[in-house]
């Protein structure tokens, strides 16, 4: 679609005689066409006048070409494009975040609410970023536009490597669930050596892979439904758990634990992770200036139930608080079932929507142009297949959830929504920003980068730790 637009645009420049104002050029915005089509159309009885080859009628037919183009691309509404960023947002967040509270007290929750505004704030700038180059489309295309081809690689690396980190803590929730939820069930295949909770593991992501092969985002929104579906109903259980006194919160939440914030931000930062798809709503909006209230009304929802579920889960279990709320609530109660079935259909309406921005790269940069829809459809699902099936794998041999969704967070997330896209906006923007803005997102990028290497480090050797005590 982009493509069409500049060559689109390099027409116009072609007719210098006809288009007195060439820095004026169209928008990928459907109105942009439009309004490119008619000053052209207005412009070729000036052709006319000079007797000069007017190109204005093929180029107003191109135009014409592009709007279609723009229409059918650009299709998401202002409720499509929030279902889908409160479903990246929402999931596995909402499961650490009363144990997280609980480790590192209670005044912890505004560190949880700042990083939730400055992630906001970053989602923000890369709708500014996006604005002042029509030929960008997803984050690494920023990337690229501030950073040149190296800015592009590091970039695609950070957001390739937390994309394959966040479906493998997807699948390690997925496995310490499913077991609950199938207790006592036995399953034992002879001609392989695993256990039943890594057998029904693997049942439930083979259900998933077909969401793989859907392509358009809006297509994939009803799957974001179903994910802030299954997140009001774990919030609702864990709820019911207190309302009815099946368990009594009368827990004392410790003020402030300062050595375990630095493996506890990775927690809190990787709910806010999804900034890596947020380009591509920004794009499928049929109106990309609602993308600021949409970006308000998401991280508002989202932070007010994690800190809500947060207060709750550590009044409710205390100390003895699992890194998953559901695995911490009582076994006997119909609630519990309900939460535990909720988590485990989250992961299978997540895997879609995260493998996104990997497969409208593979699409853009990978496969050869002449290859028809079809084509690259299966060849998108079958890579995302292979590569949902390599998650699999080494969510079964790593199965900390904590301590993986910590890293994760830490190493990658606080990158991928603070200190790039600050970056970002910063290089891009450079001769527009004002020394407070300036001196703003320094200031996020230093704290961010802080943050991180300390959180890292911690989550890190827990992991080592963990894994030489098996």
């Amino acid at each position: 679609m982009r493509s069409k637009i500049f060559k689109f645009l390099e027409k116009r420049q072609q007719c210098s005689d006809c288009l007195a104002h060439q820095n004026q050029v169209a928008s990928e915005s459907v109105h942009g066409a439009e309004l490119a089509a008619k000053q052209l159309r207005a412009r070729c009885d000036v052709c006319v006048e000079q007797n000069q080859v007017c190109e204005c009628d093929q180029i107003s037919e191109h135009a014409k070409n592009v709007t279609d183009v723009v229409d059918h691309e650009a299709n998401s509404s202002f409720a499509h494009a929030v279902i889908n960023m409160i479903g990246m947002l929402i999931g596995l967040g909402q499961l650490s975040v009363p144990y997280a509270l609980e480790n590192a007290g209670w005044s912890s929750i505004f560190l949880l609410i700042g990083l939730g505004i400055v992630c906001a704030y970053s989602t923000l700038l890369l709708g500014k970023c996006l604005d002042k180059n029509a030929n960008s489309r997803t984050y690494t295309d920023i990337g690229h536009r501030a950073f040149g081809n190296k800015g592009r690689i590091i970039v695609a690396t950070f957001v390739y490597v937390e994309i394959f980190m966040t479906l493998v803590s997807y699948t390690i929730s997925l496995h310490d669930n499913i077991i609950t939820v199938f207790s006592g069930a036995q399953l034992n295949l002879p001609w392989a050596k695993l256990s039943t909770s890594q057998l029904l593991t693997i049942f439930a992501v083979l259900v998933a892979v077909p969401s793989l092969w859907l392509r358009n985002l809006s297509s994939i929104s009803f799957l974001s439904f179903g994910g802030i579906l299954m997140s009001g109903v774990i919030f609702t259980s864990v709820a019911s758990t207190a309302i009815f006194g099946v368990v009594k919160a009368n827990h004392k939440i410790p003020f402030l634990q300062l050595h375990k914030i630095p493996a506890i931000s990775g927690l809190y930062i990787f709910g806010y992770a999804g900034h890596i798809v947020f380009p591509n709503l920004y794009v499928a909006m049929k109106d990309p200036s609602k993308f600021k209230k949409v970006t308000i009304v998401s991280f508002t929802i989202v932070t007010i139930l994690y800190s809500v579920l947060a207060f709750m889960g550590a009044k409710l279990f205390g100390p003895e608080v699992n890194p998953q709320i559901t695995l911490s609530m009582p076994p006997h109660f119909i609630a519990t079932k309900i939460a535990l079935w909720a988590t485990v259909l989250t992961p299978i309406t997540k895997y879609a929507l995260e493998f996104a921005p990997l497969a409208i790269q593979l699409e853009n940069n990978y496969f050869p142009s002449k290859l028809s829809p079809k084509t690259k459809t299966f060849l998108r699902g079958l890579v995302g297949s292979c590569l949902l099936l390599l998650i699999l794998a080494l969510a079964l041999s790593v199965p900390y959830f904590e301590h993986v969704l910590g890293l994760t967070g830490s190493l990658l997330s606080v990158a991928v929504c603070v200190i790039f896209p600050c970056a970002f906006y910063i290089k891009i923007c450079w001769g527009q920003i004002s020394r407070p803005v300036l001196a703003m997102n320094l200031s996020f990028i230093g704290c961010a980068a802080f943050l991180g290497v300390l959180g890292t480090v911690s989550s890190s050797k827990m992991l080592i730790q963990s894994l030489k005590g098996t």
